[in-house]
């Protein structure tokens, strides 16, 4: 800062050093941040920060130097707000590591542990989020850890000591087959394996962990104890009896029977064969009956095990066992031997299950630890990982539910699926973070709507259809603002609705009256329906009177469009009941109708014939039909030739007419007069002229001088606002002069002059309105008759001056056309003058008369000829006194066919006659 005098103004010097001072004062929490109030840049800031993080602050101290540098610099506010998180959450975590410690002490302090409960322990703390891999909880964690292998490695052990009984007790079973020496040699070694597996067994019960092992364990070693301990002693006593009566001949045999016959082949006795016990007879039908129920049985199980239900052939198989214990001495040998066969393929297929349970929990276990072994781009989202552990722990307790579970395998399986979970546990805190983002919108947008309704109790404007639009986008807002739990929105969902319900009630309130409008309308359209003779003001007004209604206060669609149907239906049944009595009048045709529709039928028919003589002549019995003069003469035909056809009669009268007309009037005259009026003009003989109306004059009304009142009103000259153009009659169409006469008809057989030349009411006699189907059928007939006559026209026009080219190239003149079929713009001199040309010799040059034909005609001239035409056109100028091309075209068409015929002109000749004979 510059100061450029001592009295400046704009630098006020003595309070520098106050500002100064000012700015150089330290920030009470500047020491205690290691200079971050008092550093310049936000990177100097933030370094200081991060400094003095890592000396551990206080939480009140992270709270007020948050507090105060949130307002200040933003990024190292969030770093202290990541402390203060960091710190929150370490508390929390602490709170749950406590929670969860405790329950592992009370699982740990237990004499009966049950696994489940400690194996779902872990999983349990790591969904409530407790640090695991921290103390205490880790130390907790593996103590329980090995509780479990303890425990499971004394279930193990009682298998492999269950198994063990097993085989011993065969070896002694197998002993008994083999002679008494044998095994008396292995009764020593049998000694001390029994021996050892009773030591194994004590062993087992006084385990510390033994109380945790499941009932069914402990179970399992009683009874292999109690079996082996039973088959031994049996074999020890049956073995000492053996050798007292090897030693003594009179001691008695022993029951094991091979040491029995191997004891009396020493003493010299023979064997006696063994005899078998006659059955006694038993009743047949307690026989049948034991037979039907082993069958049964047996069959049952066939069929179990045919569909490979492990499981349930299992209870088959037992019940089939205790069924044959029942039965065994009331059923054939052949039954009974099936029934063993069914039992060992049971027991096959019990192994074969146990064996594909495992195959199918090693697969469960590659799913589960594949769910994070997964390549890059094709990792699993937390809901489908979600599911996915869920499905593989449904499918691994079913695995279980058919055969003996295998805890190696459920360990791994376990570990895995806790492991995926975590992906699961972020998806879920990222989910609960949405959540309440969701939540917190919810809330705001309340709060809006409830502002809203506050403010907007009436319409502004009286615009209700606004109102209900911004009702709707608070609605489309609500359902889009993201998903929230069952149980919050289940919380938010009344707070919306009176929120809504409120903001709503002034709309719902007008929408009521409303009703109430609508349905009174409904009830007047009633009315006016009901009435006799229809009111069509009243109805447009009521109708009026709805829509304004509609359009005022807005209500729900479909409600809407139901009282609308409600409404209009009295009116259309009024309606329709009108249309059908107008129908039902204008079915009753008069006679007149009749002869108009059949006039259109015979009209119909030429038209179809194609031929313009009958054609015009079924035009004309049409308008002799119209002019409403034909039923006269319908009736005295009909006297003097009942048999005669009334369409041919028409048409032979149209003829007559015809024939009277004038000689130079043509088929195009004639269609050209019936495209003017919808109806033709008949002739004097057929059509009797209606009396000429005296016309009304107009007389002048003014009092200038000079001007008499007797006089008509002079031809005044032409306007610019609608000014008569000749004098006082009104214009045609398209500006033209109106020379269609005062008895002229209209479609319905009036007669249409102007205003002024109209007759009164009652004059107007003679020519009854036709009905609808007439009026119709007439119209359509005269506008295909009019297009028939003129495509016939054309096609007359074509082959005539296809003959006439055809002429000029042959040198013919009895092909040349006559004067009717060149049309009315050749006269019978030009004719002449054309035939004399085609039959002389071939002489001249056609070039320039050509080119004039062309320019009469207006048609463009090819590249080739067109500098010569430009040439002609400027000499044309110059001579203004010589007839024009469009005067001398029939001259120079003679030229043209004086001259030889030439193939490359031929196409431009066409093409001139083509425009220039057109009528």
């Amino acid at each position: 800062m510059f100061s450029f005098s001592n009295s400046s103004k704009a630098v006020p010097t003595p309070d520098a050093p106050a500002v100064t001072a000012k700015s150089h004062e330290a920030h009470p929490l500047d020491a205690l941040t290691h200079g971050a109030f008092s550093a310049h840049t936000s990177g100097e800031r933030m370094a200081c920060i991060r400094e003095w993080l890592a000396s551990s602050p206080s939480s009140e101290q992270l709270q007020q130097v948050f507090k105060e540098l949130s307002v200040k610099d933003k990024g190292a506010a969030k770093l202290v707000r990541e402390k203060l998180d960091d710190i929150k959450r370490s508390k929390t975590q602490a709170t749950i590591a406590l929670e969860w410690a405790d329950k592992a002490h009370a699982l740990l302090a237990l004499s009966k542990l049950n696994l489940a409960d400690a194996l779902a322990w872990q999983r349990d703390a790591a969904k409530a989020g407790a640090p695991l891999s921290k103390e205490p909880l880790t130390g907790l964690k593996a103590q329980l850890v090995e509780r479990v292998r303890a425990i499971e490695d004394l279930q193990h052990r009682v298998q492999v000591q269950r198994e063990a009984a097993v085989l011993l007790a065969q070896r002694i079973e197998v002993l008994s087959t083999k002679p008494w020496m044998d095994a008396q040699t292995a009764q020593e070694t049998l000694t001390a394996d029994v021996a050892h597996w009773q030591t194994e067994a004590q062993d087992l019960l006084g385990d510390a962990n033994w109380p945790s092992v499941d009932v069914r364990f402990a179970t399992q070693l009683q009874d292999s104890q109690a079996q082996l301990l039973l088959v031994w002693e049996a074999f020890t006593e049956a073995l000492k009896f053996t050798v007292a009566a090897a030693e003594d001949a009179a001691a008695p045999l022993p029951k094991v029977p091979v040491w029995a016959d191997e004891i009396r082949v020493a003493r010299g006795i023979p064997l006696e064969a063994p005899v078998t016990p006659a059955k006694p007879k038993v009743d047949p039908e307690i026989r049948a009956k034991a037979t039907s129920a082993v069958r049964e049985v047996l069959s049952k199980l066939e069929q179990e095990m045919a569909q490979g239900h492990g499981k349930s052939s299992v209870g088959v198989a037992n019940a089939l066992r205790q069924a044959l214990k029942d039965n065994a001495r009331l059923i054939d040998d052949k039954l009974e031997a099936q029934a063993h066969a069914a039992l060992v393929a049971a027991g096959e297929l019990e192994g074969w299950q146990r064996w594909r349970a495992d195959q199918l929990r090693e697969e469960l276990l590659a799913k589960a630890e594949g769910l994070l072994n997964r390549p890059e781009g094709q990792t699993i989202g937390g809901r489908k990982m979600q599911d996915t552990l869920r499905q593989l722990r449904e499918q691994w307790k079913t695995t279980d539910q058919g055969g003996a579970a295998n805890h190696g395998l459920w360990k791994r399986f376990d570990d895995a699926c806790n492991e995926a979970h975590k992906v699961v546990e972020a998806w879920l805190e990222k989910v609960k973070a949405e959540s309440a983002e969701h939540r917190a919108q919810r809330l705001a947008l309340i709060e809006e709507v409830k502002a809203w309704a506050e403010a907007n109790r009436v319409a502004l404007d009286d615009d209700w259809k606004g109102f209900n639009r911004v009702l709707h986008q608070f609605g489309d807002r609500w359902r889009e603002s993201g998903h929230v739990g069952e149980k919050m929105f289940a919380e938010l969902q009344p707070l919306w609705k009176s929120a809504i319900d409120h903001a709503a009630a002034p709309l719902e309130a007008l929408q009521k009256l409303s009703l109430q409008t609508r349905h009174a309308m409904i009830d007047e359209a009633k009315a006016l329906g009901a009435e006799a003779a229809l009111r069509i003001d009243a109805v447009k007004a009521l109708q009026q009177r709805w829509q304004a209604e509609a359009h005022r206060v807005p209500i729900d669609r479909r409600h809407e469009q139901k009282l609308w149907d409600a409404f209009r239906k009295p009116i259309d049944e009024a309606f329709n009941r009108k249309t059908a009595e107008r129908e039902k009048a204008q079915s009753a045709l008069g006679e007149r109708d009749r002869m108009v529709l059949d006039a259109s039928k015979a009209l119909q028919a030429a038209n179809a014939s194609g031929d313009a003589q009958a054609i015009r002549a079924a035009m004309a019995a049409l308008d002799a039909a119209l002019s409403g003069q034909r039923q006269a003469q319908a009736d005295v035909e009909a006297a003097g030739s009942a048999e005669e056809n009334p369409a041919q009669t028409l048409e032979n009268k149209a003829q007559e007419a015809t024939k009277n007309e004038a000689a130079a009037d043509n088929s195009d005259v004639a269609a050209e007069s019936v495209g003017d009026s919808d109806s033709v003009a008949v002739a004097a003989d057929v059509v009797k002229p209606a009396p000429v109306p005296k016309r009304v004059v107009a007389m002048r009304g003014d009092d200038r001088p000079g001007m008499k009142k007797e006089e008509p009103v002079a031809p005044g000259r032409a306007g610019k606002f609608g000014d008569r153009k000749d004098g006082g009659r009104p214009a045609g169409r398209d500006g033209a002069r109106d020379t269609r006469g005062p008895g002229r008809s209209d479609d319905r057989g009036g007669p249409r002059g102007n205003r002024f030349e109209r007759p009164a009411y009652g004059e107007r006699a003679d020519a009854p309105r036709l009905g609808d189907a007439a009026f119709r059928a007439q119209r359509e007939a005269l506008e295909q008759a009019q297009f028939a006559l003129r495509k016939l026209a054309a096609q007359a026009h074509g082959e005539a001056l296809t003959q006439l080219l055809t002429a000029w190239e042959k040198r013919d003149a009895e092909q040349v056309p006559s004067t009717q079929e060149l049309g009315n713009r050749v006269s019978p001199a030009v004719r002449g003058a054309w035939v004399k040309a085609v039959s002389q010799p071939a002489s001249g040059d056609a070039a320039t008369s050509l080119l004039r034909l062309e320019m009469a005609a207006e048609v463009p001239t090819p590249a080739e000829h067109l500098s010569a035409r430009r040439m002609l056109q400027l000499q044309l100028l110059t001579k203004r006194n010589d007839p024009a091309p469009a005067q001398t075209w029939t001259q120079d068409t003679a030229t043209v066919l004086a001259s030889p015929f030439d193939a490359a002109q031929v196409r431009r000749v066409q093409n001139v006659l083509k425009v220039l004979l057109k009528p």
